[in-house]
């Protein structure tokens, strides 16, 4: 199954790209909703919306639902308009986070919906070779779940310094890259599809924007804490990048009352505190875990160690004390943070919530510091979204210029 693709470039083509982009943002946002109602909350006439509906019909990006259209009434029948789905044979796109020790791959729909999730080890393979593994585990699992739906490409998403205009991961220090076009490489092992790259703190905060609560459209922090610490923020809408797409380092944040020795040869940066390898290390050292891994922490919490519990708890607060320097300097509508405890087991972020507020000047209500919508699903769904959100921004352009491989069927 294909896409169709929009005819060539003419005059006033930029008011049509914004016309579709409005109405597929309101589509989501709103759907299932009759063209009426797109008109009424987009401020479009109805005839431009009526064109545009027409015209991302026939890329297959919307479908009408006559089944729930209004029966009984008088003139031409309202039948609603929704996005069209994975799970009704929709397009979808596939995503990889490539972390430190494993890479998530998932299938995403246009609503960011994690329709298929697989964990991709990365033992015994070196840095250098990971990027063509990785691509050749993608392709197989794509292959494996697609099926016939349409795939619109790949969006990847790595910690470190990411230039997604390029695709090139600038730096990232614990898996030793520098200047590596991740891009191309996972591109050529996927065989030509597209796939777009960005930093996972970037593509976590646009997922917030894109899919998530209505305030993080006005302004958010997204903090995450992994082996990598890095941090995006987001106003209006649009992602922060910053010149040379390095926004975003907080690893040597000081962290209030921390010690931590860190390589830069200060005491108390963020990331010499808080990362997933120092819990780890200190982990084993306490004699919690047999191995420096903190998944091996979170589930000995889980099952009852209460020294891990103390441990991961440690952690927590110590993450609250940088979110609350972060709120006191950005004072945004909406703090997330995504760190792994919090995500499966609410009493860690109210320790990150209790640590932030007791130290905050500007913040003294904790609801406005959250984990990611998306839960456990954050990684696959923000990877999906790296590629998902040029598509609502101009989806007559994204179709356009996908490559003819990237349509499988």
């Amino acid at each position: 199954m294909t896409l169709a693709t929009p005819g060539p470039r003419m005059a006033g083509d930029g008011r049509r790209e914004a016309n579709a982009a409005t109405v597929l943002r309101t589509v989501l946002g709103h759907g299932p909703v009759a063209r009426s109602g797109i008109a009424r909350l987009s401020g479009l006439s109805p005839a431009a919306v009526s064109r545009q509906c027409t015209d991302l019909a026939r890329l297959g990006l919307v479908r009408e639902l006559p089944e729930l259209g209004a029966g009984g009434t008088v003139g031409r029948p309202q039948i609603p308009v929704d996005l069209h789905t994975g799970a009704a044979g929709g397009p979808v796109t596939g995503g990889v986070h490539l972390g430190v020790p494993l890479s998530t791959f998932g299938v995403v729909d246009l609503r960011g919906r994690v329709l298929a999730r697989h964990m991709f080890t990365h033992d015994g393979i070196e840095p250098e070779d990971l990027p063509g593994q990785v691509a050749r585990g993608l392709r197989e699992f794509l292959d494996r779940t697609v099926r016939d739906r349409p795939l619109l490409g790949v969006g990847a998403a790595v910690g470190g310094w990411v230039d997604p205009g390029e695709g090139t991961v600038v730096r990232h220090d614990a898996l030793g890259w520098h200047r590596r076009p991740l891009a191309a490489e996972l591109a050529r092992g996927l065989g030509g599809l597209e796939v777009r790259l960005d930093n996972h703190a970037r593509a976590i905060a646009q997922s917030e924007i894109l899919f998530g609560r209505p305030a993080a459209r006005r302004s958010l922090v997204h903090l995450f804490v992994g082996n990598v610490v890095d941090a995006a923020l987001g106003i209006a809408g649009v992602v922060h990048q910053g010149p040379g797409s390095g926004a975003g380092d907080v690893a040597h944040l000081p962290v209030p009352d921390s010690t931590a020795p860190c390589p830069c040869g200060r005491t108390g940066c963020l990331e010499a505190t808080a990362s997933n390898t120092v819990l780890g290390q200190v982990a084993v050292r306490r004699g919690i875990v047999p191995e420096s891994d903190a998944s091996l922490v979170v589930d000995a919490a889980a099952a009852g160690d209460r020294r891990a519990d103390r441990l991961l708890r440690e952690r927590a607060r110590a993450v609250g004390r940088a979110t609350a320097l972060l709120l006191d300097v950005l004072n945004p509508d909406l703090v997330v943070v995504t760190e792994q405890s919090s995500l499966l087991d609410p009493d860690y972020l109210e320790e990150i919530r209790g640590a932030a507020v007791d130290l905050s000047h500007v913040c003294d209500d904790p609801e406005r510091i959250v984990s990611p919508h998306a839960g456990p699903g954050v990684l696959p769904v923000a990877a999906g979204t790296v590629l998902l959100n040029p598509l609502f921004r101009s989806p007559l352009q994204a179709i356009g210029r996908r490559p003819s491989s990237a349509a499988r069927g």
